[in-house]
């Protein structure tokens, strides 16, 4: 199949698909538990490893702009350049970290120290900051127009991946989830493997319609997350046959392949208007002179590394913006059953809130990089506005969980799992315009780090010391609206302070916003 941007970002999708393991960690995590005769307190310790690797992506940002630096942009993928050395680096880490935690499991090896399991466990998750790299990034240079979209898409797809990996393992390995850690080593690793040669980056101007394509892929990324949706929900009220299981995996696995198809329609496009552009001179003379405006408006617009980046008052305001937004988000969700323990709520309506939370958090991922291009473009507004929208709206979220009235969680959770969702396609789109394409990677993973670091501080010195305190003298635990209330106000506290914040970077980022517009207007 002949190589194209079109179809680079169906392969980036399909690895996407694929790895997101780290979402599923609540399912071999019992096992890991019980077969290294680990407490909870060490499971979590593991647990924090898990996230650290997931989100410190700055090597994998190194990486990417050291093999993918533009001078190069010409050489055959055979040679030592070009995003799939960043794939292959992660399908490395990603199979030794799953497949010797599957060794430890069944015993295949002596039982490791548990810093030699955090190891495992890092390098594991750590794979997934290189895949998401080498894709995101690679699909912002092959569609720099319309960036917002194709970042929500590729972070949308990541988002649901955790869904797609449990449905797989519960119709093939139910009950085994040793097994299911052996899945993870092979199935992330060999995907990427096969199609990391896919993942170029094309420096072409599409002679198509871009948007009616990319909209495309939006439309089949939403059919599938309600697919998801539908089977969490229904797998949580009746128990399926296997038959039943095996066939919803066949419909997930047709709706997986069909951006296939609307990839060969974007590069038929492409091919039969390509002739009659290049039989004019005219045109191509025309072009000639749009790309010296382009030129010349590009006069003054410096590609940021990390180092130039942190001198930057922006870099501090995007970082603090997402600190508050991303980490009061995370905290949420780390806290969400237990918040509905106290609150009353079932153990099946605890297991549907934590399932139905990587929906909303998909919805967000799309939509804020999707509604934000359509913005852009029809009425020339920056994209730092909607982070200071989202931040808004996820205030009101934390006030409604911490209000403590009936239902309560499922209105918040929605809100605060959306706006949550729209900061991971917002936050490096954002990166690319502000500080440039270049090193995109490693700024944005680096920012990425206030997702952990605002999680702990919020988890554990807010969360879970005031619940302590409201459980002292219940044996440690605690029911009803007043446990998480002051928290979740303090929270609300926190994602306002980032409101005020990103609307600081808004006004300060108008200038490099309107330079944006006048040069897709010309380009």
């Amino acid at each position: 199949m002949e190589s194209s941007k079109w179809i680079a970002a169906v392969a980036s999708i399909w690895i996407q698909c694929s790895c997101g393991a780290s979402y599923a960690f609540g399912i071999y995590s019992p096992v890991l538990k019980s077969s290294q005769g680990y407490d909870q307190s060490t499971l979590d310790t593991i647990s924090v490893f898990k996230d650290i690797g997931a989100n410190a992506g700055i090597i994998s940002g190194l990486l990417y702009a050291a093999v993918c630096r533009r001078r190069r942009r010409h050489a055959p993928p055979s040679s030592l350049s070009g995003p799939w050395v960043v794939h292959g680096a992660g399908a490395v880490q990603c199979f030794v970290g799953y497949f010797f935690l599957w060794l430890a499991v069944t015993g295949a090896i002596p039982r490791p120290h548990v810093g030699v399991t955090c190891l495992f466990m890092f390098l594991a998750a750590h794979a997934q900051t290189f895949f998401n790299t080498a894709n995101v990034v690679t699909a912002v240079q092959n569609f720099p127009d319309y960036s917002g979209t194709i970042v929500g898409l590729m972070k949308g797809f990541l988002g649901l991946s955790g869904a797609v990996l449990i449905q797989v393992y519960q119709t093939l390995f139910a009950g085994k989830p040793s097994t299911f850690l052996l899945m993870l080593a092979f199935v992330p690793t060999l995907l990427s493997l096969v199609l990391m040669f896919f993942v170029r980056v094309h420096h072409v101007q599409s002679r198509g319609d871009e948007k009616k394509y990319l909209n495309g892929f939006s439309l089949i990324s939403v059919i599938l997350a309600a697919y998801l949706m539908f089977l969490i929900i229904i797998g949580n009220i009746f128990a399926l046959s296997q038959w039943i299981r095996v066939l919803t995996l066949v419909v997930l696995l047709v709706l997986l392949s069909s951006p296939i198809k609307i990839a060969v329609e974007a590069n038929k496009d492409d091919l039969q208007i390509a002739p009659s552009t290049l039989k004019t001179p005219l045109v191509e003379e025309n072009l000639s002179v749009v790309e010296n405006k382009a030129a010349v408006l590009d006069v003054g617009f410096e590609e940021m590394n990390l180092l130039q980046a942190m001198r930057t008052l922006n870099f501090w305001l995007l970082f603090t913006a997402m600190l508050c937004g991303m980490g009061s988000g995370l905290a949420t969700i780390n806290n969400i059953s237990q918040i509905g323990e106290s609150l009353g709520y079932t153990s099946r309506e605890r297991s549907t809130l934590v399932s139905l939370w990587s929906i909303w958090n998909f919805l967000g991922r799309l939509g804020a990089g999707y509604i934000s291009d359509i913005f852009m473009h029809n009425k020339g507004w920056g994209r730092p506005l909607f982070m200071v929208l989202t931040l808004a709206t996820m205030t009101g979220g934390h006030v409604i969980i911490g209000s403590g009235f009936p239902g309560n969680l499922y209105v918040g959770s929605v809100l605060v799992g959306i706006c949550y969702g729209s900061q991971w396609s917002l936050m490096p789109t954002i990166t690319s315009e502000i500080f440039g394409v270049l090193h995109m990677g490693t700024i944005f993973n680096t920012i990425a780090i206030a997702s952990p670091l605002g999680s702990y501080l919020l988890s554990v010195r807010v969360i879970g010391y005031i619940y302590d305190k409201e459980g002292s003298g219940m044996g440690n635990s605690c029911s009803g609206a007043h446990c998480f209330m002051l928290s979740f106000f303090i929270l609300a506290c926190v994602s306002l302070f980032g409101f005020f914040v990103a609307l600081v970077l808004f006004v300060n980022t108008r200038g490099v916003y309107a330079g944006i517009v006048r040069r897709r207007m010309l380009s």
